[in-house]
């Protein structure tokens, strides 16, 4: 797939009947369930074909690689939707190119990070796949982690980067020379920390606890990176 999948759409409606094609798509979503159920050695080709109200054959039909072919192309699909998801979420909170009010940068700090909790209500079975990927990464495809990483996190970081490269700009904040380090830092303050203690959103936490966390993250992190 390429970068988002609205461009796989473009070229797949040019090369695949629009019935097959709409199948293709039941099916992935389907498969991102079981996928973020069971786990990629659990899931069997007759639970992932069951799913999708389809036969193994079926299966085979639009993904001739079987368990494996369809596995990378779940992860592909459901990682560019959340990463699409998440560096809108970044252009209109903290844009490169306009930067907050030096009085209001923890507030719009404070509402990025809740945006980026919020997803993980909105794509379950993603951050559920995501858990199971990293639970199992000795038994995932090494290429399924490349494409997993190309997809999701990677542009996601880039995007946060040239956000901190932006509040830099502003004096806003110090990045140390290292922006994406400063990326990297403000979602583990924030929302990875509740990403790991809530089990990737299996177990939500309660609000109280949730807001705590944000709110004391983000002032660590200014602590760390205000401009002085």
């Amino acid at each position: 797939m390429g970068s988002s999948n609205e461009a796989w759409m473009d070229a797949a409606q040019r090369e695949v009947p629009p019935r097959k094609l709409e199948k293709q798509i039941a099916m992935i979503r389907a498969a991102c369930g079981i996928f973020g159920r069971e786990g990629y050695t659990r899931a069997s080709v007759d639970a992932l074909a069951a799913a999708a109200g389809i036969s193994t054959r079926t299966l085979y039909n639009h993904f001739p690689g079987g368990k494996a072919e369809l596995f990378r192309t779940v992860v592909t699909w459901t990682s560019n939707e959340v990463k699409d998801a998440q560096i809108s979420r970044i252009q209109a909170l903290l844009p490169p190119d306009r930067p907050p009010h030096p009085d209001d940068l923890e507030r719009d700090l404070v509402a990025l990070a809740r945006a980026f909790v919020a997803l993980m209500a909105d794509y379950r079975d993603h951050f559920a796949l995501v858990r199971h990927i990293q639970a199992e990464v000795d038994h995932v495809p090494a290429e399924v982690l490349e494409a997993w990483k190309s997809a999701g996190p990677e542009p996601v970081g880039r995007a946060f980067a040239d956000t901190m490269t932006g509040l830099a700009a502003a004096g806003l904040i110090d990045t140390h020379g290292d922006p994406a380090l400063a990326g990297a830092h403000f979602t583990a303050l924030t929302s990875h920390s509740i990403t790991q203690l809530s089990y990737y959103g299996v177990r939500p936490l309660p609000q109280e606890r949730t807001d705590h966390l944000i709110t004391s993250g983000v002032a660590t992190f200014l602590r760390a990176y205000r401009a002085a």
